[in-house]
């Protein structure tokens, strides 16, 4: 776990919490930032998965609109 102070932890999450708001959520994690200064393993976790599945629905969503479009113009 981290070295960091459980003040210098919370300002962290803090900021984090704020940039979610203040940026919208997906964009706090995909085009903000990769939140590297924040040593928690369970927080690093979350946040790849979520950035896998929001990429793997974009592409299906990318797909799908590709194949109905196919489909509409036959």
């Amino acid at each position: 776990m981290s070295e960091k102070s459980i003040e210098d932890q919370l300002e962290d999450f803090e900021n984090l919490e704020y940039r979610m708001g203040a940026e919208g959520f997906h964009y706090c994690f995909d085009g903000y930032s990769h939140w590297k200064n924040i040593d928690d393993e369970k927080f690093q976790e979350l946040r790849s998965a979520y950035l896998k599945a929001a990429e793997a629905l974009e592409s299906y969503i990318d797909n799908r609109v590709a194949e109905l479009r196919e489909q509409a113009n036959n």
